[in-house]
């Protein structure tokens, strides 16, 4: 199992920053440096490219609904090119709240309207001329960069959602989830070579409880959203703060063991503090996995 590392890309941190922490994490030992929107934040695409090299980078992820494809395509090789090769594209529905209550964009059918944009993206992403007229998109163009096409994975949880990852997709990025889910509800409905990459808010500390109060406190209401919801209740979970893995070293190493056992293929560490409380844990796990 490939550990990697979520850095938090919002304004209020800077580039100079951003860098440094990226720096760290690979200082120990990270096999991949992942980003994802954050309100005015950095474009977790485009930065990428300012990022140290060595490892895989990757969105996790772009929502589709305000990105058009072509757009995306373009974006996604030119990236390509400027990170020689090292991007693997997580894209995603997203949310309604965010794509209608924020942005003024229908939120329609997400399993048909995904997988009818990753029909249009995988062609683009291969310099192929497409030419596509379906339900949401109508495309005639091709895209003459010439960059190796990335690996995509998709944001998938429910089963409709996950059924387009295994056709259409590399693999799917999984969140607020546990090894139990991993085991019965990914692994069996993606199929043999899939890419099973689950964000894991993991925290090495003395204090388990308070970690979990200051979560439950921040991300309680992504367990409000429908999607994050029905993956909560799937789980048995009745909130964010209980997919957490947090504990003494002992029960930081037992919990990355059960994903790695569950089918995970890539643990990518998010945060749910700091860069430093981040890097402790990526230091722990490097050292004892």
């Amino acid at each position: 199992m490939r550990i990697g590392t979520h850095l938090i890309a919002s304004g209020d941190v800077s580039a100079e920053q951003l860098r440094a922490d990226a720096a760290a994490a690979l200082e120990l030992g990270t096999d991949s440096l992942w980003t994802n929107p954050q309100p005015g934040g950095w474009d977790p695409l485009t930065v990428l490219p300012a990022l140290p090299g060595g490892s895989e980078v990757g969105t996790a992820v772009v929502p589709t609904y305000p990105h058009h494809p072509v757009m995306l395509a373009t974006q996604a090789l030119t990236v390509q090119e400027l990170t020689g090769g090292r991007l693997t594209l997580g894209v995603g529905p997203g949310h309604e709240l965010v794509t209608t209550g924020w942005l003024g964009l229908p939120y329609v059918a997400p399993a048909r309207h995904t997988r009818e944009y990753l029909e249009v993206l995988h062609p683009l992403l291969r310099g192929e001329h497409v030419r596509f007229s379906g339900e949401f998109f109508t495309v005639d163009t091709q895209i003459t960069v010439r960059a190796k096409p990335p690996s995509v994975l998709l944001a998938a949880m429910g089963p409709r959602m996950l059924e387009v990852a295994r056709d259409l997709a590399d693999g799917t990025i999984a969140a607020w989830t546990r090894p139990e889910t991993v085991e019965s509800h990914f692994v069996p409905r993606l199929g043999d070579g899939a890419r099973v990459l689950v964000m894991a808010m993991v925290s090495v500390t003395s204090d388990p409880d308070a970690v979990r109060e200051r979560v439950a406190r921040k991300f309680g209401m992504a367990g409000e959203l429908p999607a994050y919801r029905a993956m909560l209740d799937r789980g048995g979970l009745s909130g964010p703060a209980d997919s957490l893995l947090v504990g003494d070293e002992s029960v930081v190493l037992r919990g990355i063991r059960q994903y790695r056992d569950a089918g995970t293929t890539d643990l990518i560490l998010s945060v749910p503090e700091s860069p430093e409380e981040r890097n402790r844990a990526l230091e722990v796990i490097k050292s004892g996995i």
